[in-house]
């Protein structure tokens, strides 16, 4: 036994992706559902891509590319349709909140608002864990769950080494760094009041507009989900800190002392910071009253997409006003990109790719059929039942990959049952990333689990607790409030 488990770990790898081969073997082989052979093929490389996201056989990206050779291989769709997915409008989106996110974090700013909301909240144990919950959350409303968590994950812990070479009277340290370093994950994971604050959320909105031709608005999206955003992370915080672990930890001027240092280290807010800022907050305020603004006048017609990358361009182009030989460096150099996530936007292209082609080959449409047969008319019942599965599943699966496999999926249903779409789709996106129990379930959860101040019992129990909130909030903002502000009639 002990040798086939050496065995696997030291094949991993090979013995995934032949798993994911033979899959496709055999559904093409087997042909389960009685499909044309054009059909048949589609599925067969439709669960070879699914079972290597799942296990992580090759890079997400990679597997992401595979439509290119094998759709027109098999004459699928020509490379030139094929090709044409991965430079979809809504792609753009996201490249310009990845700019934006490589502004902030290249000068320091990310770090200065995190330590100032934390000095504004105290620093008894109660009120640095809301502090972080409140910085984290609210970057993670512009960058990346990931990019999040890896830059306030630093700063805790250093409070955490802080606090334990003095740790106050009565005071439960194991409690303290244990919710710390899960609140820095779980905000970051449940940032959902922005388009691009998750990659499920970018990857659904752009299924949506390659479907339906609708562009969910990025006012609506806020305007709806904010307020779900806030309720999630004031569960978060009274589950973890008032329920499950209380710390007892009094106010420390050791920690006090830390976060002064580390804000004087800062020093002056630089011009760099001031501009980068300026330009996040008029990028913001365009997504947040492009409607209004359209409605005014007609000479031009404001877009999300357009404005993000105006954002991003005008990064390239504002000088920082620090001097490098004599030169003034720009806000963003294009070497600055190489941080870039440049493989999720390949994962849309890829995701967009196999979704149309499953589409075009009607298997959506008759699986939405079947599994509606078993369906109920009831819409909060569905809503209910397919956030649940989705926020469980995601603890298995990549969130994203799994809103690219899900969404033609729950559209098929909903178009069977004849409700809008979006009642079923946004809560799967939305789901997806709320995964809480397992370290695998995002990245961000994997990050503080290597933290060494969790056990895997406790992020199970605190994440089962999480789903279960967060499966309930999701289903009631979708099932009383989205309908009335974004809807394909709308």
């Amino acid at each position: 036994m002990t040798d086939l488990i050496s065995f696997y770990k030291k094949n991993e790898k090979s013995i995934a992706l032949a798993i994911g081969i033979l899959i496709c073997i055999l559904l093409f082989i087997i042909n389960p559902f009685a499909l044309e052979n054009k059909a048949k093929i589609v599925l067969s490389i439709a669960g070879l891509m699914i079972s290597w996201w799942i296990l992580d056989a090759m890079p997400l990206a990679a597997v992401a590319l595979i439509p290119i050779v094998l759709f027109p291989l098999f004459n699928i769709n020509s490379v030139k349709n094929v090709t044409g997915y991965y430079a979809d409008s809504m792609i753009f989106l996201f490249m310009g909140g990845f700019f934006l996110a490589l502004a902030i974090e290249k000068w320091n700013l990310h770090k200065r608002i995190a330590l100032n909301i934390i000095r504004l909240m105290g620093t008894n144990g109660d009120r640095i864990i809301l502090g972080f919950i409140i910085s984290t959350g609210f970057l993670g409303l512009w960058l990346s769950n990931t990019a999040t968590t890896m830059m306030m994950f630093p700063i805790a812990m250093s409070v955490i080494s802080v606090m334990n070479e003095n740790p106050p009277p009565g005071s439960n340290m194991k409690n303290f760094s244990l919710v710390l370093m899960l609140c820095i994950a779980y905000a970051s994971n449940f940032g959902l009041g922005t388009i691009i604050s998750t990659p499920p959320n970018v990857a659904y909105v752009a299924y949506v507009h390659e479907k339906f031709g609708y562009t969910i608005g990025f006012s609506n999206w806020m305007l709806c989900f904010m307020p779900l955003t806030i309720v999630l992370m004031a569960c978060l915080y009274f589950v973890t800190v008032k329920w499950l672990y209380p710390n007892h930890v009094k106010k420390s001027e050791a920690s006090n002392q830390y976060i002064r240092e580390e804000i004087l280290k800062l020093g002056c807010t630089s011009v760099a910071e001031k501009r980068v800022l300026i330009i996040f907050f008029i990028t913001v305020l365009l997504w947040i009253f492009k409607d209004v603004i359209n409605q005014m006048q007609h000479s031009f017609q404001l877009d999300d997409i357009m404005i993000a990358i105006a954002g991003g361009l005008l990064l390239f182009m504002i000088p920082s006003g620090k001097h490098i030989d004599g030169n003034p460096p720009h806000l963003l150099e294009w070497k600055d990109t190489q941080r870039m996530a440049w493989g999720i936007l390949i994962l849309f292209g890829g995701g967009i790719a196999l979704a149309k082609e499953l589409e075009n080959a009607k298997l959506m449409e008759q699986l939405g059929h079947y599994i509606a047969s078993f369906s109920t008319s009831n819409v909060f019942i569905m809503i209910l039942v397919i956030t649940t599965i989705s926020v469980f599943l995601s603890e298995i699966m990549s969130n994203l990959a799994q809103v690219i496999v899900m969404a033609p999926v729950v559209t098929s249903v909903a178009i069977f049952l004849k409700i809008d779409p979006l009642i079923l789709g946004i809560p799967m996106a939305l789901g997806a990333s709320a995964a809480s129990m397992l370290p695998m379930g995002t990245p961000p959860n994997a990050i503080v689990f290597a933290s060494g101040h969790i056990h895997l019992r406790d992020m199970i129990k605190t994440g089962f607790v999480l789903n279960i909130i967060s499966i309930i909030v999701i289903t009631v903002f979708c099932y009383f409030l989205q309908p009335h502000i974004i809807n394909l009639g709308k």
